[in-house]
């Protein structure tokens, strides 16, 4: 009895759908990779950085204002500073005449007293003074104090030449006359002294006291007793450009 040949089943949707398939992918139809992506935070950020930077140089300018104000509060409360004290005592006029140029040649001496009240604070006078004596707007002479050092609780007199040659306006002339016939002139005495505060051993960087002294005086003749009527000195401390 003849074998009859054995079929074995295919699957024939499976065999189109493998060979429709494609084998394999090339690389060339893939996007290439994107690059990785560095995360490096906030840290390299330039306005961030700007920020950072200026908050920084704020707090420390902060500290060191605070570190100032707390030295010089301990400073004051330790040593207890006081105002010096200045007065014009005396005013002698060697020279005193208005020439036909409307010019004032005036040679002033005047005696000044200055007192340090002060128990454990000493003062340098130094080199640079500029004394001045004023009628209204006009300066009618000037000169400077000489260089000295002035110690604790001490009063000192000094005797100062002042001299000027100046121009002045014609009605200034007849206002002179007046106040003179009426025996009140009126003078302004300035002066720019720049100093060195001793604190103790401690000896301070220069500053500057502007005194201002409004003098009444009897006469501006010369080689005569002058009398002083009244007055009244203030006193301004300035450093780096700014009056306390």
């Amino acid at each position: 009895m003849a074998e009859h040949p054995r079929i074995h089943p295919v699957d024939i949707q499976s065999t189109n759908s493998d060979k429709e398939a494609p084998s394999f992918q090339s690389n060339q139809h893939r996007p290439p990779p994107l690059p990785p992506v560095q995360n490096n935070g906030s840290r390299n950020h330039p306005i961030r950085n700007c920020c950072r930077c200026f908050c920084w140089t704020i707090s420390l300018l902060v500290i060191f204002i605070i570190i100032i104000v707390v030295t010089i509060g301990a400073l004051y409360l330790i040593f207890a500073p006081k105002v010096p004290n200045y007065s014009v005592n005396r005013l002698h006029i060697s020279t005193f005449s208005i020439n036909f140029n409307l010019k004032i040649s005036a040679t002033f001496d005047v005696t000044i007293t200055a007192t340090n009240p002060n128990e454990n604070i000493g003062i340098y006078y130094v080199d640079g003074s500029h004394l001045s004596v004023w009628y209204q707007d006009t300066s009618l002479c000037e000169g400077s104090l000489p260089v000295f050092y002035q110690g604790h609780h001490n009063t000192t007199v000094l005797d100062v030449m002042l001299r000027g040659n100046t121009r002045v306006r014609l009605g200034l002339i007849s206002e002179l006359r007046a106040v003179q016939q009426a025996g009140a002139v009126p003078l302004v005495f300035k002066g720019i002294v720049p100093v060195k505060v001793k604190l103790g051993g401690l000896k301070l960087w220069k500053v500057k006291f502007l005194v201002r002294c409004d003098v009444v005086v009897s006469s501006l003749s010369a080689n005569l007793d002058i009398k002083i009527k009244s007055s009244s000195c203030s006193f301004k401390f300035t450093t780096l450009g700014f009056q306390i």
